[in-house]
């Protein structure tokens, strides 16, 4: 990650999908659109160097346009972004209920501790689905397996209450491994068409629901980070 000394543009962070203690959780980086006006995008994100960061303009009448960049690509969707902002203008004051990425228009909303959105499954990046019956091969992957595309790794927990353990890696888009994955849990959810209870990583959680029709859900809990400076 950049030093303080590099621009010293200031971007607030959150950790999205933690577990319901806070712990754990994908973190995302936050830039206003005002403060980063005619900067980078994407060297800006390849400087703070998580799966993701985001640019977001100021709400307008509930509704705010987001732009999405991994450390090497520009988004046109993606789950944790979308959900993290969301959490992050609320706590701002600023709630909305809707966010448009160039993909479309992502529906939001807050219940019982949560954060949900709502998008198409064909918004998300193509992931190869690798399906394991093993949980301790599944634990025994490494980063280093995979040297392009974006891979999802899965098996059930309990599939009789719609429980997931996953691991999702993804060299093409300059992630590793990433703690975190909306876009891939929707995909999922689509290809099951079923809701789903997810524990990605080192124990972060993502609920879903199947809508019909391309739709699906995406809910989790989000929490504050410290802001840094890159």
């Amino acid at each position: 990650m950049g030093t303080p000394e590099s621009d010293g543009t200031q971007i607030e962070v959150v950790r999205v999908f933690t577990d319901a203690a806070g712990r754990f959780g994908n973190p995302l980086g936050i830039a206003r659109a005002g403060d980063v006006a005619g900067a980078d995008h994407q060297a800006l994100a390849a400087r703070a160097g998580y799966s993701e960061t985001v640019v977001v303009e100021d709400p307008v009448e509930h509704r705010a346009r987001l732009r999405i960049y991994t450390p090497a690509v520009e988004l046109p969707f993606a789950g944790h972004p979308t959900v993290g902002t969301a959490w992050w203008l609320a706590m701002r004051g600023h709630p909305v209920t809707v966010i448009d990425v160039p993909a479309g228009p992502v529906d939001v909303v807050a219940n019982d501790g949560l954060t949900w959105i709502r998008a198409r499954s064909e918004w998300t990046p193509k992931f190869t689905f690798h399906e394991f019956d093993d949980a301790q091969l599944l634990e025994t992957l490494d980063p280093g397996d995979f040297t392009e595309g974006a891979h999802y790794a899965w098996m059930w927990a309990d599939e009789t209450h719609s429980r997931v353990r996953a691991r999702m890696f993804a060299p093409a888009l300059g992630v590793p491994e990433d703690e975190a994955t909306g876009a891939a849990a929707i995909a999922l959810t689509a290809k099951l068409q079923r809701g789903l209870r997810i524990t990605q990583g080192q124990g972060s959680h993502l609920f879903t629901e199947w809508d019909s029709d391309g739709w699906a859900r995406l809910g989790g809990r989000v929490v504050a980070d410290h802001p840094v400076l890159i």
